[in-house]
């Protein structure tokens, strides 16, 4: 089948579509307009492509953390059983997490706390997955607990509490996912060091949890253990917690961050103990940003035209730009303009470009670069010679040491 494209078209040999129970629907023969397959398509009608898509993992594995049955390090790319049906992964504290195409929602290693959402606090070297429910959509996970929203647009949390991470307006830790008040218009959520952030469909943006650096963006250094909102904007588009500080985009493409600077990774041209901001600054005056990345003191984010920009601690060269000097403000990266999906750990990041080739960098004390050593990289090195890299882990962790990336074949 052929896909819509502006200016497009279908082709005459369309496949054969089931329709919806009120008799609408049966047969794509024919020629079929644009308006008619985007319907078809709103409705998960229309047939897409299949894609195998393979995961695979690497770096720290000591809690079973790698998914491949072992407790071992692993400095080389490593398959994640026969499946082929990964979509989309996240990483966390010393734990991993997946979603698969039909919805499942899959996670292995440390269960201390409850982590892993399986109602226990049992280790895992091997995917097991949470529930039976195939309706999750995207997750996130932080030093020591995950959120998740499902597609009906509700957001669930579990794993340790002790700050109110997990927005149940209480600090009372749960091993199995709990939702997060009554609402149904959640669209992206972020975890940190103890705290969460998340975005609404309406562009509201909302933060609790631990805020001793200011990190949840409310003017205030006070925990929050239910969701509060930042600020009154209702345009927010992007956001991800770095370990105590957050980056968000804007739908006009302006980029804001806030919480700790130590080592400017807030990008606002300062730094030192005293630098934070408990309230959203931003960062420059451009209105070309498309995505952020926050890692452990250090941050990213891309712009439209496809640079990629880095700043904050880089004492293991995370920000790529090769060397192990610190930057306030955002550096580009290279020469590229072809970059695409973010993705990271404690102090280790990666980048797809649009050829689908994937890119790493920084800590490699655990063979977390894929490169097949434990020597530190500050600049980006190609992981391999394939181009078919394509979920790098959602947000970022700062406090995870391994990879998991998917692999479309």
């Amino acid at each position: 089948m052929s896909g819509k494209w502006p200016g497009g078209f279908i082709n005459k040999t369309a496949p054969t579509v089931v329709g919806p129970t009120d008799g609408e629907g049966g047969s794509a023969s024919g020629i079929w307009t644009l308006d008619q397959v985007a319907d078809y398509e709103s409705r998960g009608l229309w047939p897409t492509a299949t894609l195998d898509r393979e995961l695979f993992v690497w770096g720290l594995g000591g809690n079973g953390q790698l998914g491949d049955g072992t407790t071992v390090n692993k400095s080389s790319p490593v398959q994640v059983g026969a499946l082929t049906d990964w979509e989309l992964t996240f990483m966390g504290g010393s734990c991993s997490g997946a979603i698969k195409t039909n919805g499942t929602l899959w996670t292995w290693g440390y269960g201390n706390g409850g982590r892993l959402g399986l109602g226990n606090t049992t280790n895992y070297s091997s995917p097991v997955q949470v529930g039976a429910l195939t309706t999750w959509l995207t997750a996130s996970s932080g030093s020591y607990h995950t959120a998740a929203v499902k597609t009906d647009g509700t957001l669930w949390a579990w794993g340790f509490n002790t700050k109110g991470q997990l927005g149940q307006g209480n600090t009372t830790p749960y091993s199995s996912p709990v939702q997060v008040g009554s609402e149904i218009y959640w669209a992206k959520v972020s975890c940190g060091y103890n705290f969460t952030v998340a975005t609404t469909t309406s562009g509201k943006l909302y933060a609790w949890g631990y805020n001793a650096q200011g990190n949840l963006g409310l003017g205030n250094k006070t925990d929050y253990s239910s969701p509060v909102q930042v600020g009154a904007l209702t345009t927010w588009a992007n956001v991800s917690c770095g370990e105590m500080q957050v980056l968000t985009t804007t739908t006009s493409g302006t980029l804001y961050a806030w919480g700790y600077n130590q080592s400017g990774q807030v990008g606002n041209n300062t730094n030192g103990p005293s630098a934070g901001k408990s309230s959203p600054v931003q960062i420059g005056a451009l209105t070309t940003w498309s995505n952020v990345l926050g890692g452990n003191r250090s941050s990213f984010a891309k712009k439209g035209d496809g640079t990629l920009w880095s700043w904050g601690q880089n004492n293991f060269g995370q920000l790529g730009l090769g060397d192990v000097t610190d930057r306030n403000s955002p550096v580009q990266i290279g020469a590229l303009t072809t970059w695409n999906k973010l993705g990271g750990g404690s102090q280790h990041v990666l980048a797809t470009t649009t050829s689908d080739a994937l890119y790493i960098w920084g800590n490699n004390t655990y063979g977390q670069l894929g490169d097949g050593t434990t020597t530190h990289k500050s600049s980006p090195i190609q992981v391999g010679a394939l181009t078919g890299w394509n979920a790098v882990p959602t947000g970022s962790s700062g406090s995870a040491n391994q990879t998991l990336v998917t692999f479309k074949s």
